[in-house]
């Protein structure tokens, strides 16, 4: 198994992810106004066009395609296509927002041992998936039984998983 030898990478957090655009100033526009980051200066020593944005502890870099014509264009909206999910305090404000905007989403609701997340699905302008939710409402559970440090749950819910693991052995 790959990493056996002296475990996995000694990581810290995630730091950003990297989309590939159809035009940076559209996908920019749409990371700012409908998703609230926030734009940062990026390496001027970069010879391509893109641009860096910031906030909820992660970053996101754009990055303009060499040939915007031939990326595809998703048109379905699939939840289980590659995506990236946001928590949020009110999905009801989240969806009045979508609505007032303008753009198309579907809604989903996964149900573990009574516990519901409700999910919030739509594109960026280049058709990455974007997932709004509630999922700080299910427990992060440990199948080897490590501590994980989750949202705002960190530590304090420990005993509660530790409760909710052995209940779902019974």
């Amino acid at each position: 198994m790959l990493g056996a030898k002296g475990g996995a990478l000694p990581l810290a957090s995630l730091n950003h992810i990297s989309l590939v655009c159809r035009s940076v100033e559209r996908s920019l526009d749409f990371y700012q106004n409908v998703l609230g980051f926030l734009p940062i200066r990026r390496p001027g020593s970069f010879d391509f066009t893109g641009a860096w944005l910031f906030n909820y502890g992660i970053g996101i870099h754009l990055l303009q395609s060499e040939d915007p014509e031939k990326m595809p264009r998703k048109k379905e909206i699939n939840p289980k296509d590659n995506h990236i999910s946001f928590q949020c305090e009110s999905l009801s404000m989240v969806e009045g927002k979508l609505k007032e905007m303008g753009i198309p989403y579907i809604q989903r609701r996964v149900e573990e041992g009574g516990i519901y997340v409700d999910q919030l699905f739509f594109h960026d302008p280049d058709g990455f998936m974007i997932e709004i939710c509630n999922c700080d409402n299910l427990p992060v559970i440990s199948l080897s039984g490590e501590p994980i440090m989750a949202c705002k749950r960190v530590m304090s819910l420990l005993p509660q998983q530790q409760q909710q693991k052995a209940a779902l052995q019974l």
